[in-house]
């Protein structure tokens, strides 16, 4: 039993390496990434973070994940339907053609798969040129489970940005003002070791598999599952952004997953699952958008200091500890309010540095330091003032 096991997980490797998801992950990672560095470029003149950055800090949490999903996958005996993965696929490669992240959410990828999954049998039924049954089974109520466990992993893929893994951008304020904001935006791969039809391993217990497709003998095959989100904390102060949006996909995540489970039981509530997860993820969305829109821009030009936007990864900055958010109220002793009296007041006091910064809580703390040649210009802060692009057009 442990050889057919063994051999079939064998099997299932194989079958992760010729999913084309797991290409199409590579490609839209390196298509954002590319899309990403060039907006650095014309915000601040200069690449902010390495290529593929939007996949950093997400490998332990989607193996973590996909290994606890795939012990309740193949524990419960949840079986897909070969057509069901391939399906599963297609959605996720049509909703990340545009790159946007945020159709990425398994309340997307999960939902619109189940929603297809009750149209097409039907319409294959209604044509006689192509004889073939669409075998999806119970794949209803797994699909419902899976995706309400997914929703909880993106959750905790949000939760655990940093507050230096965040992306700086500048824009253009409803007043006219070049002001700073934020974006939290990720992209994970979580293999999840799923029971297909047609295979050696047998029943172990009168039980199991208990959501198969009707199949008495299984296999295994690992699925590379694609979770994406992108917000932007214009209004927001990001690491806020972050704890509202987490808090709110850990309580829409609650509320299906309890239906879904139900759903076992009575049928109809797998389906009121996926309904719900669509339009509470839209909903949640759209709650966040309008609310961060209405706020005034939290990175903007204000009288107690120079908000920071960013920083510079590994720069003197970055040593120094400085963190976005925060504002520069005095530099070597003088007061500073724009990049120009910042920089001027770098050069007064040779090597040395004493920064008087305004924290969130609006609380004055001291940073000091020692600078080397030539750092003075390459302190590594970003602040919201008029993008290097159009200053080159204006200049140019």
């Amino acid at each position: 039993m442990v050889e057919t096991w063994l051999l079939e997980g064998a099997k299932s490797v194989g079958r992760f390496f010729v999913n084309p998801t797991l290409y199409w992950f590579i490609f839209i990672l390196t298509v954002a990434s590319y899309f990403r560095i060039k907006r650095e470029r014309q915000d601040f003149g200069i690449k902010v973070y390495q290529k593929f950055i939007e996949w950093k800090g997400t490998s332990a949490v989607s193996l973590i994940t996909g290994l606890v999903l795939s012990v309740i996958i193949v524990g419960t005996g949840m079986v897909f339907s070969y057509e069901v993965l391939i399906l599963l696929a297609i959605v996720t490669i049509i909703l990340s053609i545009s790159t946007k992240f945020s159709l990425l959410s398994p309340s997307y990828i999960i939902g619109m798969t189940f929603l297809l999954l009750l149209v097409i049998p039907p319409l294959l039924e209604m044509q006689t040129q192509l004889n073939y049954s669409f075998d999806y089974g119970l794949s209803f109520k797994s699909l419902a489970i899976i995706g309400a466990l997914l929703l909880f992993s993106e959750s905790i893929l949000i939760q655990r940005i940093q507050k230096q893994s965040t992306f700086p951008r500048i824009s253009l304020s409803d007043r006219g003002i070049w002001v700073g904001q934020h974006q939290v935006k990720r992209l994970a791969l979580i293999p999840l070791l799923v029971l297909v039809p047609e295979g050696l391993i047998t029943s172990f217990a009168p039980w199991w598999p208990y959501l198969s497709v009707g199949e008495t003998s299984l296999g295994l095959a690992l699925v590379p599952f694609i979770i994406g989100f992108d917000y932007t904390a214009k209004g927001h102060y990001h690491l806020d952004a972050i704890k509202k949006v987490s808090k709110a996909n850990y309580m829409l995540a609650s509320v299906i997953l309890m239906i879904a489970v139900a759903g076992v039981f009575v049928p109809y509530l797998s389906l009121t699952s996926i309904i719900l997860a669509i339009i509470g993820k839209e909903y949640l969305n759209y709650r966040y958008r309008e609310g961060d829109r209405l706020r005034r821009p939290y990175y903007q030009p204000h009288d107690q200091g120079l908000r920071v936007v960013g920083v510079l990864p590994n720069s003197p900055a970055h040593r120094l500890e400085i963190s976005p958010g925060e504002s520069i109220y005095r530099v070597n002793g003088r007061k500073v309010t724009n990049s120009q009296s910042f920089y001027e007041a770098l050069q007064g006091n040779g090597a040395f540095i004493k920064l008087e910064i305004l924290d969130y809580q609006q609380e004055i703390r001291l940073v000091q330091g020692s600078l080397y040649e030539g750092e003075h210009h390459a302190l590594g802060l970003l602040f919201p003032k008029e993008p290097f692009k159009q200053k080159q057009k204006q200049t140019g």
